[in-house]
């Protein structure tokens, strides 16, 4: 943000506060300074909706309303009750969890919305260090359809995109009326009114192709007091297609991977690179999770067949390389 546009919105913020009066945008144009540079009716309001929805994002409580049923247009302010912030006191503990979740997403939108929060509690007299060491440095990666699928529940507004079934490479376009974003078993899902099928439906994120459009006006979707968006997901098995997506065949170290040999079934003996090992089978219903799964056992697991598969956990090793050489 430049230094003009930053001293525009403390103005904005100080004019808004002082008056107890809805304060109309010309108003606002001819008493805030940084406004006068306008050149236009048009320049002046595209600057003000962009300051408006910043304060907002901010979590600045802008009020919208009219002084009295005769004025002609609606004004703003800040109610002083609901800007001003209590005390907020964290215990060392809980200030090292507020730093680890910061470092948590890896995703480039939320880790903005992350840091916005640390520096609101800096601001609010909290201290948080978030370099301090930690044994173990915890990714949450972030489905692109993510951020804009939590952005219309949060809105209420209906959204569309294009779905894909891991039974099928065919791409279907859904309306869904959203009423949250939950993780179950390592993966995203949407959960909402599918206006197509006229039913509840849990929409696997990983499968969302191409951009997720929202329809309508913010606050048309209500989500329903009775549903447990998590219950839901666990409840029809994460939409879990019934026939596997592929068979995959690996090469695990002996005695080691254990939690893959679980659900694997051993088809033979190798060694590779001088340690011996069973080569086994597995069925899969989730080759995108399940390349976190098997990369997360490191040099133990090695995949044989298929090559997309073996390619998806060598990306995911060379991006963890790449986090600790940074």
């Amino acid at each position: 943000m430049s230094t003009a546009r930053a001293e525009r919105l403390v103005n904005l913020v100080l004019a808004l506060l002082s008056t107890r009066q809805y304060l109309t945008s010309e108003r606002i144009r001819g008493i805030v300074p940084g406004y006068v540079d306008a050149t236009s009716d048009e320049a002046f309001s595209r600057m003000f909706e962009r300051d408006k929805a910043e304060l907002r994002e901010l979590g600045i409580p802008l009020e919208t309303g009219r002084n009295s049923v005769f004025d002609p247009v609606e004004g703003y302010r800040i109610a002083r009750r609901d800007y001003e912030l209590g005390d907020v006191e964290l215990a060392p503990d809980e200030a090292a969890a507020v730093a680890l979740a910061v470092r948590l997403w890896d995703s480039p939108e939320l880790t903005g919305q992350a840091q916005g929060a640390l520096v609101k509690l800096r601001a609010a007299g909290v201290e948080v260090d978030e370099n301090a060491a930690t044994p173990v440095e915890p990714r949450v990666h972030a489905e692109p359809a993510f951020a804009p699928l939590l952005s219309a529940v949060q809105q209420g507004r209906v959204v569309r995109f294009d779905y894909r079934r891991s039974s099928s490479p065919e791409r279907r376009e859904r309306t869904v009326e959203p009423w949250g974003v939950v993780s179950w078993r390592a993966r995203w899902y949407l959960v909402g009114h599918d206006r197509d099928r006229d039913a509840p439906r849990c929409f696997r994120l990983s499968r969302v192709t191409g951009p997720v459009r929202a329809l309508g006006r913010a606050g048309a979707v209500t989500r329903p007091g009775d549903v447990n968006l998590l219950e839901f997901v666990a409840g029809v098995g994460g939409e879990r297609d019934p026939q596997p997506v592929m068979r995959a065949r690996l090469w695990l170290a002996e005695g080691r991977a254990a939690g893959i040999r679980r659900h694997a079934t051993v088809v033979g003996r190798r060694t590779v690179a001088d340690v011996d090992g069973d080569v086994v089978e597995l069925d899969l219903w989730a080759p995108e999770s399940a390349a976190d799964w098997i990369a997360g056992h490191g040099p133990d697991a090695l995949v044989l067949e298929p090559d997309v598969l073996a390619k998806a956990v060598a990306d995911r090793w060379e991006r963890v390389a790449q986090e600790v050489s940074r």
